[in-house]
């Protein structure tokens, strides 16, 4: 696991200039707390760029990765990739994954309602997108992005009284993605086709949240 980042204490969003994003539009993710997982205490830190970009781009460069998140490169890839959305309005607000103190994984939390993907499924209002990428190969193929994904879908459903359905759209040729949502209550909607890839469209319903 990765050795964990110097201040680890939860931190807002920032926008280009440094100044704090508002991330109102999805019930302050910087104020969603730690939860309690099966395999650890877990929590979302919105990334601070001075602090995350080295690590963050070095889990970007990892093959794995590269292959469907597609921002491999120097720094300077992932901190424009990463500054497009501190600098907005916050609907989309990207977070370390913080387990047991260690950041461990990349996610970006986002509104799937007031995002492009909106124009290739039938979107609700409040409607909350889920990006994953686990940053170490260690931390891989063991079963922590069923947990974690499971963990993070239900907060959002707990922090977010509008949001009705937790959405994400995995490339559909990333069958461990696919299975790691399905392993965490997701349930497989539909393949869509997106500009950039094919997905495959899960959900996972407030209402079915304790049957699966």
């Amino acid at each position: 696991m990765p050795t964990p980042c110097p201040a680890l204490t939860p931190s807002p969003a920032r926008d280009a200039s440094g100044a704090a994003a508002d991330d109102g539009l999805l019930d302050h993710v910087s104020d969603w707390g730690p939860v309690i997982t099966p395999i650890g205490e877990f929590q979302l830190h919105p990334v601070h760029i001075g602090r995350d970009l080295p690590l963050i781009t070095r889990w970007m460069n990892d093959p794995a990765v590269a292959e469907f998140w597609e921002l491999a490169g120097s720094q300077t890839v992932t901190e424009d990739h990463l500054r497009t959305q501190l600098a907005g309005d916050g609907r989309s607000v990207p977070c370390l994954g913080v387990l047991e103190g260690a950041p461990m994984s990349y996610w970006e939390i986002y509104r799937a309602d007031l995002d492009p993907l909106a124009r290739h499924y039938p979107a609700r209002p409040h409607d909350t997108g889920i990006h994953l990428l686990i940053g170490s190969v260690a931390d891989r193929g063991r079963g922590l992005g069923s947990t974690l994904l499971r963990a993070v879908a239900d907060l959002a459903l707990d922090k977010r009284p509008a949001c009705a359905r937790v959405i994400a759209e995995p490339d559909l040729r990333n069958t461990p993605s696919i299975a790691a949502f399905l392993s965490a209550g997701f349930r497989f909607s539909a393949e869509v086709d997106l500009p950039a890839k094919r997905a495959a469209l899960m959900v996972r319903d407030r209402s079915l949240r304790d049957l699966l």
